[in-house]
């Protein structure tokens, strides 16, 4: 059954990028809709839009999924419920099409919530309490998104209609519409104070770990405001509000992976800072560059999870960076893989990453921002380059801690599933600019400036192998605060866990342990009433002793 749906999601993917060829082509837009319902002025319809953009997206999708597909096959080979765990996966693939092609808000939240519900049950694969605490702060923080959803349903029901591509402004309540479109991408993609989630989910198999932070759940968000740019925009609130908490998104990101050494936590916080990336680009007023990026950072951030699992996997499931040492002398594919991976990560040139990073900071560095927000982003930029050194020295040039008796070796299978990938981290951001984006009018841009990238590239390269090299010690509180992401998680978990244990906990007592067990609660009643006699007896019957001596020591005395 996995063999044969891998065939059936190449085969759409190789179609929908010839589909997506012709369209970029043409730059053309096709929309199909039926009409459901009518009641009153208002009709319920399904539309479905073909677009560059959309198409493009959906490609990238399906490529990566018949990739992770792949992957889950000597993976998950030892699974007794793969067939489940497959057909969980491809619920998850269609809720992301139903997301991409149907721009009716109400319809759209069949894949929204679609989204939300799946990535909860496979993020619970692994049943244990760990999994289970990441599934419920994924769920509850992609909850309040789904809430944010259906109250800006409810608030355009003055315009009679949902469809994304034609809101305008024709009602007092669009602020608030804005507000709360905003606030549900910022859960779905992690935004500060909603960034808590994305590294707990890591407890999900690497094989969803791999589908959800490159290309599906964590870029629904972006791609939202993507659609509904033209309308959000209009709005200047909206651009300045984004910028910042993008900003500081990508610093806090970049910090907590220079102090962690979980190598999925580190991928995951990676994605975190490259979605604040795109929420940044949004942000600046270039929602095209925005997309462009996202789908880079898709086909590279996939490959570099595949290839992650796979040291996973031959590592004995442990996911410590520091017993990864000389990775590269026993797994030499997979290892290329991941440094084309870490290197497009980076912005190198010519890679996929560097068209799309490139094309952002040059047009930022020919904006009208102020000198803080540059600063920061371009110290969150250097510290992408920093973890993803540290990151690839610590697998390639360090010795090895692990299993002193280990034999590993690399079967086609696995490397099939970095082919595809690879080739896309390599080429994908160069087609995409010829494509799509290359009739988008450059800036002109002193020498200076068009070094800015290379030169933060070298300085990030230098700090990540000093962090690696160097003997001095970094200080605790710093550690610890940069570790728990300036103290979301705690905040996002335990400020709530209170709470949520002592009601449920009064109710146990009262009612399971009070009146619908009553035997129990008479014979613990009793129980303590015995204690508290038996005590008192003891007490009494001493006292009246020491009581009787003492006074007969007194009448001896006196006669």
């Amino acid at each position: 059954m996995l063999f044969m749906i891998t065939w059936i999601l190449s085969i759409m993917a190789m179609i929908t990028i010839l589909v997506t060829t012709l369209f970029c082509f043409n730059m053309s837009t096709l929309i199909l809709e039926w009409n459901l319902l009518e009641i009153g002025s208002i009709t319920m319809s399904l539309p479905i839009i073909m677009d560059p953009a959309g198409m493009m997206f959906l490609s990238t999708v399906l490529t990566i999924a018949a990739s992770v597909m792949q992957f889950a096959k000597s993976y998950m080979a030892e699974e007794k419920f793969l067939e489940r765990f497959t057909l969980m996966v491809l619920l998850f693939v269609l809720s992301m099409m139903f997301l991409i092609l149907l721009p009716n808000l109400i319809i759209l939240l069949l894949g929204w919530d679609g989204l939300g519900i799946t990535s909860f049950v496979l993020v619970i694969y692994y049943q244990n309490n760990k999994s289970l605490g990441a599934g419920l702060i994924t769920a509850f923080t992609n909850r309040i998104g789904d809430v944010m959803i259906l109250i800006s349903i409810a608030l355009l029901l003055n315009t009679g209609h949902w469809n994304i591509l034609s809101l305008h402004l024709t009602s007092s309540m669009d602020k608030w519409v804005v507000m709360l479109i905003m606030i549900a991408a910022m859960t779905k993609s992690a935004q500060m104070p909603f960034s808590s989630w994305l590294p707990a989910a890591m407890a999900a198999p690497t094989p969803v770990s791999a589908l959800v932070h490159s290309s599906t759940l964590v870029t629904a968000g972006v791609f939202l405001l993507y659609r509904f740019y033209p309308f959000l925009n209009s709005y200047p609130m909206f651009n300045k509000t984004l910028t910042i908490i993008a900003t500081l998104t990508m610093l806090m990101a970049g910090c907590s992976a220079m102090a962690e050494c979980d190598m999925k936590k580190i991928i995951a916080l990676s994605t975190l800072s490259q979605l604040g990336v795109m929420m940044f680009t949004l942000g600046i007023g270039l929602p095209k560059l925005a997309f462009f990026h996202l789908i880079t950072h898709a086909l590279f951030k996939a490959l570099l999870f595949i290839c992650a699992g796979f040291m996973i996997h031959y590592h004995h499931h442990s996911q410590d960076l520091r017993i990864m040492g000389s990775t590269c002398s026993q797994l030499p594919i997979i290892m290329t893989a991941m440094l084309v991976a870490n290197i497009a990560l980076c912005g190198a040139p010519f890679m996929a990453g560097f068209y799309s990073k490139d094309l952002i900071i040059e047009s930022f560095n020919t904006s009208h921002f102020n000198y803080i927000i540059m600063m920061l982003f371009m110290t969150a930029t250097i510290l992408t380059t920093a973890y993803s050194t540290r990151f690839s020295i610590y697998t390639t040039l360090t010795f090895p801690n692990s299993l002193a008796a280990q034999y590993t070796s690399e079967s086609n299978q696995e490397t099939h599933a970095t082919l595809i990938l690879t080739s896309g981290a390599c080429a994908a951001g160069a087609a995409i600019n010829w494509l799509w984006v290359a009739p988008s009018p450059e800036p002109i841009l002193s020498h200076m400036m068009k070094l800015t990238p290379i030169m933060m590239l070298s300085l990030g390269m230098l700090m990540g192998y000093m962090l690696c090299t160097s003997a001095s010690r970094i200080n605790q509180l710093t550690k610890y605060f940069n570790a728990n992401m300036w103290f979301l998680t705690p905040m996002s978990t335990h400020s709530i866990i209170p709470l949520m244990y002592k009601i449920p906990l009064n109710q146990l007592k009262i009612s399971d342990q009070g009146w619908n067990e009553a035997p129990q609660m008479i014979f613990n009643s009793n129980k303590n009433s015995t204690y508290l006699l038996t005590q008192t007896l003891n007490t009494t019957l001493t006292t009246q002793v020491m009581s009787g001596t003492l006074v007969l020591v007194l009448l001896m005395t006196f006669l």
